[in-house]
Protein backbone atom coordinates (compact mmCIF):
# COMPACT_ATOMS: atom_id res chain seq x y z
CA UNK A 1 0.00 0.00 0.00
CA UNK A 2 1.81 2.68 -0.66
CA UNK A 3 1.33 6.84 0.47
CA UNK A 4 0.75 7.78 -2.70
CA UNK A 5 -2.81 5.94 -2.68
CA UNK A 6 -3.29 6.90 0.09
CA UNK A 7 -2.46 10.68 0.33
CA UNK A 8 -5.07 10.99 -2.69
CA UNK A 9 -8.14 8.44 -0.96
CA UNK A 10 -7.67 10.94 1.96
CA UNK A 11 -7.95 14.47 -0.35
CA UNK A 12 -11.23 12.98 -2.33
CA UNK A 13 -13.03 11.70 0.94
CA UNK A 14 -12.31 15.41 2.54
CA UNK A 15 -13.25 17.59 -0.46
CA UNK A 16 -15.79 14.84 -2.19
CA UNK A 17 -14.31 15.65 -5.21
CA UNK A 18 -11.66 14.01 -7.87
CA UNK A 19 -10.94 17.12 -9.49
CA UNK A 20 -10.69 19.30 -5.94
CA UNK A 21 -8.48 16.27 -4.74
CA UNK A 22 -6.52 17.00 -7.78
CA UNK A 23 -5.98 20.66 -7.44
CA UNK A 24 -5.42 20.13 -3.66
CA UNK A 25 -2.72 17.76 -4.91
CA UNK A 26 -1.40 19.27 -7.88
CA UNK A 27 -2.25 16.69 -10.07
CA UNK A 28 -4.78 15.64 -12.89
CA UNK A 29 -8.24 14.24 -12.18
CA UNK A 30 -7.32 11.11 -14.10
CA UNK A 31 -4.05 11.18 -11.99
CA UNK A 32 -5.74 10.76 -8.54
CA UNK A 33 -8.49 8.98 -10.06
CA UNK A 34 -5.79 5.54 -10.95
CA UNK A 35 -4.11 6.39 -7.21
CA UNK A 36 -7.70 5.70 -5.83
CA UNK A 37 -8.50 2.95 -8.04
CA UNK A 38 -5.05 1.15 -7.61
CA UNK A 39 -5.86 1.52 -3.75
CA UNK A 40 -8.98 -0.59 -4.48
CA UNK A 41 -7.40 -2.76 -6.53
CA UNK A 42 -4.90 -3.11 -3.61
CA UNK A 43 -7.22 -3.38 -0.83
CA UNK A 44 -10.08 -5.23 -2.83
CA UNK A 45 -12.74 -3.24 -2.20
CA UNK A 46 -14.72 -0.01 -3.30
CA UNK A 47 -13.65 3.06 -1.03
CA UNK A 48 -15.99 5.24 -2.91
CA UNK A 49 -20.01 5.38 -3.93
CA UNK A 50 -20.40 7.12 -7.17
CA UNK A 51 -23.45 8.41 -7.37
CA UNK A 52 -24.25 10.78 -10.06
CA UNK A 53 -22.26 13.82 -9.69
CA UNK A 54 -22.11 13.16 -5.98
CA UNK A 55 -19.19 10.83 -4.09
CA UNK A 56 -19.96 8.98 -0.82
CA UNK A 57 -17.54 6.70 1.32
CA UNK A 58 -18.00 3.05 1.31
CA UNK A 59 -18.57 1.72 4.66
CA UNK A 60 -15.13 0.14 3.93
CA UNK A 61 -14.23 3.62 2.93
CA UNK A 62 -15.28 5.03 6.66
CA UNK A 63 -13.38 2.45 8.24
CA UNK A 64 -9.84 3.12 5.93
CA UNK A 65 -10.17 7.30 6.43
CA UNK A 66 -9.15 7.44 10.10
CA UNK A 67 -6.64 4.41 9.70
CA UNK A 68 -5.08 6.16 6.34
CA UNK A 69 -4.59 9.69 8.46
CA UNK A 70 -2.61 7.87 11.06
CA UNK A 71 -0.11 6.12 8.14
CA UNK A 72 0.30 9.49 6.98
CA UNK A 73 1.06 11.47 9.82
CA UNK A 74 3.36 8.90 11.11
CA UNK A 75 5.25 8.94 7.65
CA UNK A 76 5.05 12.81 7.59
CA UNK A 77 6.53 12.95 11.54
CA UNK A 78 9.42 10.25 10.30
CA UNK A 79 10.24 12.39 7.38
CA UNK A 80 10.91 15.24 9.96
CA UNK A 81 11.93 13.53 12.58
CA UNK A 82 14.90 12.44 9.82
CA UNK A 83 15.50 16.12 8.85
CA UNK A 84 15.72 16.99 12.32
CA UNK A 85 18.41 14.86 13.56
CA UNK A 86 21.61 17.27 12.50
CA UNK A 87 19.86 20.05 14.23
CA UNK A 88 20.06 22.18 10.86
CA UNK A 89 16.88 24.02 10.03
CA UNK A 90 15.45 22.95 6.71
CA UNK A 91 12.94 20.74 4.98
CA UNK A 92 9.22 21.65 4.74
CA UNK A 93 6.91 23.98 6.56
CA UNK A 94 3.90 24.32 6.18
CA UNK A 95 1.34 26.81 7.30
CA UNK A 96 -2.51 27.89 6.94
CA UNK A 97 -3.74 30.96 7.35
CA UNK A 98 -6.57 33.45 6.30
CA UNK A 99 -6.04 35.85 3.64
CA UNK A 100 -6.45 38.80 5.89
CA UNK A 101 -3.32 37.68 8.38
CA UNK A 102 -1.60 36.32 5.34
CA UNK A 103 -2.03 39.94 3.70
CA UNK A 104 -1.48 41.92 6.35
CA UNK A 105 0.28 40.82 9.67
CA UNK A 106 2.15 37.86 8.43
CA UNK A 107 4.49 39.33 5.18
CA UNK A 108 7.25 41.20 7.68
CA UNK A 109 7.87 37.95 9.77
CA UNK A 110 7.57 35.41 6.49
CA UNK A 111 10.18 37.99 4.68
CA UNK A 112 12.83 37.59 7.56
CA UNK A 113 11.94 33.87 7.70
CA UNK A 114 13.07 33.57 4.65
CA UNK A 115 15.98 35.63 4.51
CA UNK A 116 17.21 33.77 8.09
CA UNK A 117 16.25 30.34 6.56
CA UNK A 118 16.55 29.95 2.95
CA UNK A 119 16.33 26.23 3.26
CA UNK A 120 13.19 25.73 4.67
CA UNK A 121 10.35 24.61 1.67
CA UNK A 122 7.74 27.22 2.80
CA UNK A 123 4.54 26.44 1.45
CA UNK A 124 1.66 28.35 2.80
CA UNK A 125 -2.37 27.67 2.21
CA UNK A 126 -4.87 30.22 2.19
CA UNK A 127 -8.48 29.38 3.81
CA UNK A 128 -11.13 30.04 6.17
CA UNK A 129 -9.67 29.68 10.04
CA UNK A 130 -12.56 27.58 11.05
CA UNK A 131 -11.22 25.11 8.47
CA UNK A 132 -7.85 25.68 9.12
CA UNK A 133 -8.58 24.36 12.58
CA UNK A 134 -9.94 21.36 11.20
CA UNK A 135 -6.73 20.07 8.54
CA UNK A 136 -4.54 21.16 11.56
CA UNK A 137 -6.29 18.59 13.85
CA UNK A 138 -6.20 16.43 11.22
CA UNK A 139 -2.35 16.58 10.76
CA UNK A 140 -2.49 18.55 7.14
CA UNK A 141 -0.33 21.54 8.62
CA UNK A 142 2.75 21.89 10.51
CA UNK A 143 1.31 25.07 11.55
CA UNK A 144 -1.58 28.12 11.35
CA UNK A 145 -1.76 31.64 11.95
CA UNK A 146 -5.26 32.28 12.57
CA UNK A 147 -8.43 33.83 14.12
CA UNK A 148 -8.44 32.06 17.49
CA UNK A 149 -11.64 30.21 18.28
CA UNK A 150 -13.49 32.12 21.48
CA UNK A 151 -13.46 28.72 23.02
CA UNK A 152 -10.62 25.80 23.34
CA UNK A 153 -10.32 22.96 20.72
CA UNK A 154 -9.60 19.70 21.43
CA UNK A 155 -6.28 18.34 20.58
CA UNK A 156 -4.99 21.93 19.09
CA UNK A 157 -2.99 24.57 21.21
CA UNK A 158 -3.04 28.02 20.68
CA UNK A 159 -1.01 31.53 21.40
CA UNK A 160 -2.64 34.62 21.13
CA UNK A 161 -0.75 37.32 18.87
CA UNK A 162 -2.38 39.88 17.90
CA UNK A 163 -5.63 41.76 18.99
CA UNK A 164 -8.19 42.90 16.43
CA UNK A 165 -9.98 45.48 16.78
CA UNK A 166 -12.99 45.26 14.76
CA UNK A 167 -15.27 48.71 13.87
CA UNK A 168 -18.08 49.71 12.31
CA UNK A 169 -17.81 51.48 8.67
CA UNK A 170 -19.61 52.78 6.11
CA UNK A 171 -19.31 55.20 2.65
CA UNK A 172 -19.16 58.57 3.63
CA UNK A 173 -22.52 59.09 1.42
CA UNK A 174 -24.14 56.31 3.44
CA UNK A 175 -27.35 57.30 5.12
CA UNK A 176 -25.76 56.45 8.84
CA UNK A 177 -22.31 58.31 7.95
CA UNK A 178 -24.83 60.93 9.16
CA UNK A 179 -25.55 59.90 12.22
CA UNK A 180 -23.30 60.35 15.07
CA UNK A 181 -23.82 57.70 17.43
CA UNK A 182 -26.54 55.43 16.41
CA UNK A 183 -28.11 52.54 17.84
CA UNK A 184 -27.68 48.84 17.04
CA UNK A 185 -31.42 48.92 15.87
CA UNK A 186 -30.51 51.21 13.52
CA UNK A 187 -28.27 49.68 11.62
CA UNK A 188 -30.83 46.74 11.67
CA UNK A 189 -32.85 48.92 8.92
CA UNK A 190 -29.64 48.57 6.53
CA UNK A 191 -27.73 46.28 4.73
CA UNK A 192 -24.94 44.48 6.44
CA UNK A 193 -21.61 42.98 4.81
CA UNK A 194 -20.10 40.33 6.45
CA UNK A 195 -18.06 37.17 6.74
CA UNK A 196 -19.78 33.82 6.15
CA UNK A 197 -22.47 33.03 8.77
CA UNK A 198 -20.26 30.30 10.37
CA UNK A 199 -17.34 32.14 10.47
CA UNK A 200 -16.18 32.99 14.10
CA UNK A 201 -16.16 36.89 13.37
CA UNK A 202 -19.27 36.84 12.14
CA UNK A 203 -20.62 34.68 15.36
CA UNK A 204 -19.65 37.44 17.67
CA UNK A 205 -21.61 40.27 15.63
CA UNK A 206 -24.35 38.08 15.81
CA UNK A 207 -24.19 37.88 19.60
CA UNK A 208 -23.71 41.64 19.74
CA UNK A 209 -27.09 42.03 17.50
CA UNK A 210 -28.55 39.48 19.78
CA UNK A 211 -27.69 40.89 23.44
CA UNK A 212 -29.18 44.58 22.52
CA UNK A 213 -32.67 42.10 20.36
CA UNK A 214 -31.43 44.16 17.44
CA UNK A 215 -31.97 42.48 13.89
CA UNK A 216 -29.18 41.97 11.76
CA UNK A 217 -29.76 41.93 8.12
CA UNK A 218 -26.45 40.34 5.79
CA UNK A 219 -27.38 41.25 2.39
CA UNK A 220 -24.18 39.57 1.11
CA UNK A 221 -21.19 37.24 2.97
CA UNK A 222 -17.65 37.09 1.66
CA UNK A 223 -14.68 35.40 3.02
CA UNK A 224 -12.34 38.06 1.64
CA UNK A 225 -12.00 41.33 4.25
CA UNK A 226 -10.43 43.22 1.28
CA UNK A 227 -13.60 42.39 -0.73
CA UNK A 228 -15.62 43.62 1.91
CA UNK A 229 -14.04 46.85 2.37
CA UNK A 230 -14.03 47.67 -1.64
CA UNK A 231 -18.17 47.05 -1.37
CA UNK A 232 -19.00 49.28 1.49
CA UNK A 233 -16.41 51.36 0.30
CA UNK A 234 -19.19 52.56 -3.06
CA UNK A 235 -22.46 51.87 -0.64
CA UNK A 236 -23.51 48.90 -0.90
CA UNK A 237 -23.64 48.23 3.12
CA UNK A 238 -22.07 48.70 6.23
CA UNK A 239 -19.68 46.19 8.02
CA UNK A 240 -17.19 45.74 10.71
CA UNK A 241 -13.87 45.90 9.74
CA UNK A 242 -10.29 45.19 11.27
CA UNK A 243 -8.90 49.31 12.11
CA UNK A 244 -5.99 48.18 9.72
CA UNK A 245 -8.12 48.05 6.70
CA UNK A 246 -9.74 51.82 7.54
CA UNK A 247 -9.26 54.54 4.96
CA UNK A 248 -10.51 58.01 3.81
CA UNK A 249 -12.82 56.68 1.45
CA UNK A 250 -14.89 54.82 4.82
CA UNK A 251 -16.24 56.58 7.77
CA UNK A 252 -16.26 55.15 11.47
CA UNK A 253 -20.02 54.51 12.81
CA UNK A 254 -20.36 54.27 16.63
CA UNK A 255 -22.88 52.81 18.30
CA UNK A 256 -23.57 54.16 21.83
CA UNK A 257 -24.95 50.32 22.73
CA UNK A 258 -22.16 48.58 20.98
CA UNK A 259 -19.45 46.70 23.20
CA UNK A 260 -16.23 46.84 21.34
CA UNK A 261 -15.38 43.46 19.32
CA UNK A 262 -11.80 42.34 19.38
CA UNK A 263 -10.91 39.10 17.79
CA UNK A 264 -7.89 37.26 18.95
CA UNK A 265 -5.48 36.36 16.33
CA UNK A 266 -2.59 34.23 16.62
CA UNK A 267 -1.04 30.55 16.18
CA UNK A 268 -2.06 27.20 16.71
CA UNK A 269 -0.78 24.02 16.56
CA UNK A 270 -1.89 19.92 17.40
CA UNK A 271 -1.05 18.82 20.80
CA UNK A 272 0.11 15.50 19.73
CA UNK A 273 2.33 16.33 16.24
CA UNK A 274 5.97 16.96 16.81
CA UNK A 275 7.18 20.10 16.39
CA UNK A 276 10.12 20.18 13.54
CA UNK A 277 13.03 21.85 13.89
CA UNK A 278 11.77 24.64 10.98
CA UNK A 279 8.40 25.13 13.01
CA UNK A 280 10.03 25.90 15.74
CA UNK A 281 12.72 28.64 14.33
CA UNK A 282 9.14 29.89 12.73
CA UNK A 283 7.59 30.19 15.84
CA UNK A 284 10.72 31.41 17.80
CA UNK A 285 11.29 34.33 14.99
CA UNK A 286 7.42 35.53 15.44
CA UNK A 287 7.24 35.31 19.40
CA UNK A 288 10.92 37.82 18.92
CA UNK A 289 9.17 39.82 16.42
CA UNK A 290 5.91 40.08 18.52
CA UNK A 291 7.27 41.10 21.41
Amino acid sequence: MDTQGLQAFCAVAELGSFSKAGQKLFLTQPAISKRVANLEQQLNCQLFDRIGRKIQLTEAGQLLLPKARGILQAVADSQRAIDDLGGQVRGRLTIATSHHIGLHRLPPLLKAYARQFPQVDLKLCFMDSERAYEEVAQGEHDLAVVTLAPEAVAQITSEAWWRDELVFTCAADHPLAQQAAPELATLSGFDAILPDTNTYTTALIQRLFDEARANLHISMTTQSLDTIKMMVSIGLGWSLLPTTLLSDELVRIAPRDAKPIIRTLGCIRHTQRSTSNAAVAFLTLCRQQLS
